[in-house]
């Protein structure tokens, strides 16, 4: 059955011609259980001149062929009485559509937009992106979401028309699409690291859900990805592009990355970001190299459990803020702030997991940020797990929770509320706690840990010191010490106010 909410012709187009005899297509008559954000007009002009703002926004079927495509896709634009708009690639899917093998809709920036206004099933979906259901049950997800299975069921089946597991499937095979046609591996590998238990059930799925078999896309596709040996056994290399939507300002997440970059755990160039991780059972490192005439990434991955690939790719997604939708979030500020010069296609600079963001931001608590870094390569020198290579990981919760910590500099009172920190996060450091529950976290030290270790958008640190200096000065707004920032607009991308802002300052923000 097709999704109810994914079908942007029914609310826009009352009356639209039927499908041909055999053709995929919507089901008659149905409606979105949610306002849709892009009106018909729009959705044409966007196909037409194939507007990359918009890529992962929409995707359009096409009756003739039974394919779908991203609105950038190359291939001759098709009449509009022969086209259909769907908010999401699952909408398309469940639809009997095919994806394009040329623009390839499994590579295109995320849609945040379809997701719905539920915050449970916003959490739901990015936890399953990680691969929270490879291996665990709905129920297990359920329980981590706090509410029932049966509930949970219910969110998925109200706002997309399908089950937790169908989603979770749909995701497994859309990455799948994406490592045949970028990566050098098996056909079996391919399998294991999209999360599937066996390659029988993964050719079963994939050809039910994409209407292709795994060998069908290999032997279409001419690939000149080869097997690297990442040598001193540190793991299989993957090479895969990540897409996002224009502008993006790399510039400046590259220097906010730089001036906290820590030796041997991370690495900034003129056109790349770097670092090591742990995920799960799995080690290894990335590096993520911009391509602004792509507008994308090309990911180099180097890791140890291919179990472990899915979660990690939509960490580096996260890390990175890759689905982000730009307009949407500037047009918002430009709303909020008038006065406000604005960094177009500014992106959260996310740190690998809630634990370490926390971490760090204990550190920088009242020092400059010359010293919280200092203080960040010390802890990672002194407790940081070595790698065969030279390298290290941020040290784990253990370590922290069981080291006195007196190399550390500072007042005891901030060493007690580390070891608190890493005794309440208690191994899964992809899992945020109660912060401000923790003695010697308060509101700045949460907010923070929530903007960086969690890209939470819509975070507002009011008693931070730089937000206080920056909207003080004359130099912003033409010797008018008020630039006219009304907070409440800015919602619900208050951490990219928090940037803009921060932006003005950078050589003392935090």
């Amino acid at each position: 059955m097709p999704a109810p909410s994914t079908n942007l012709n029914a609310t826009r187009q009352p009356g639209a011609p039927g499908h041909a005899s055999g053709a995929p297509g919507n089901a008659p008559g149905a409606r979105a259980s949610h306002p849709m954000t892009l009106d018909l007009a729009t959705l044409r002009r966007a196909r037409l001149s194939r507007d990359p703002r918009f890529d992962g926004r929409f995707f359009v079927a096409v009756l003739t062929t039974g394919i779908f495509c991203r609105p950038i896709c190359p291939a001759r634009l098709p009449r509009e009485d022969n086209v259909r708009y769907y908010e999401s690639a699952l909408g398309a899917l469940q639809a009997g559509y095919r994806p394009c093998l040329r623009c390839r809709p499994d590579s295109a920036p995320g849609s945040p937009a379809w997701q719905g206004s539920d915050t449970t099933l916003k959490r739901a979906l990015a936890l399953i992106d990680q691969g929270a259901l490879d291996g665990d049950s709905v129920e297990a997800l359920a329980a981590r979401l706090g509410i029932g299975a049966r509930h949970l069921r219910g969110l998925f089946q109200r706002h997309l028309g399908i089950t937790p597991s169908g989603y979770a499937q749909h995701r497994r095979c859309l990455f799948a699409k994406q490592l045949l046609h970028e990566s050098s591996l098996t056909i079996g590998e391919v399998a294991l690291a999209s999360g599937f238990g066996s390659v029988r059930r993964f050719n079963e799925v994939f050809r039910e859900r994409i209407g292709l078999s795994p060998r069908d896309i290999r032997r279409r596709v001419s690939s000149t990805s080869t097997r690297k040996d990442t040598g001193q056994g540190l793991g299989q290399c993957l090479s895969l592009t990540l897409g996002y939507r224009p502008p993006y300002a790399f510039a400046t997440l590259r220097d906010f990355f730089a001036r906290r970059a820590i030796r041997g755990l991370e690495w900034v160039g003129d056109d790349h970001y770097g670092r090591r991780f742990r995920w799960r059972s799995a080690r290894g490192h990335f590096t993520a190299f911009h391509q602004p005439e792509r507008h994308g990434f090309r990911v180099e991955l180097v890791i140890d459990d291919l179990n472990q690939v899915t979660g990690v790719i939509a960490n580096i997604r996260r890390m990175l803020d890759l689905d982000a939708t730009p307009s949407l979030i500037d047009a918002t500020l430009r709303d909020a702030a008038p006065g406000l010069p604005l960094v177009e296609g500014l992106r959260l600079p996310g740190l690998w997991s809630p634990f370490e963001a926390a971490v760090r931001a204990v550190l920088g608590q009242q020092v400059s940020l010359v010293q919280a870094r200092a203080l960040t390569q010390t802890l990672v020198d002194a407790l940081g797990e070595r790698t065969p290579d030279g390298g290290c990981h941020f040290p784990s919760t253990a370590s922290l929770a069981g080291s006195p910590l007196a190399f550390l500099g500072m007042p005891d009172s901030r060493r007690q509320t580390l070891r608190r920190l890493a005794e309440a996060v208690a191994g899964d450091e992809r899992k945020p706690p109660h912060w401000e529950d923790i003695l010697g976290i308060g509101p700045w030290t949460a907010g923070y840990a929530r903007l960086r270790g969690e890209s939470d958008p819509d975070v507002w640190l009011a008693g931070d010191a730089v937000i206080r200096r920056v909207l003080s000065p004359p130099s912003l707004a033409g010797g008018d010490s008020d630039i006219g920032i009304d907070i409440d607009k800015a919602r619900p991308w208050r951490s990219y106010l928090l940037l803009q802002l921060w932006s003005h300052d950078h050589d003392n923000d935090p």
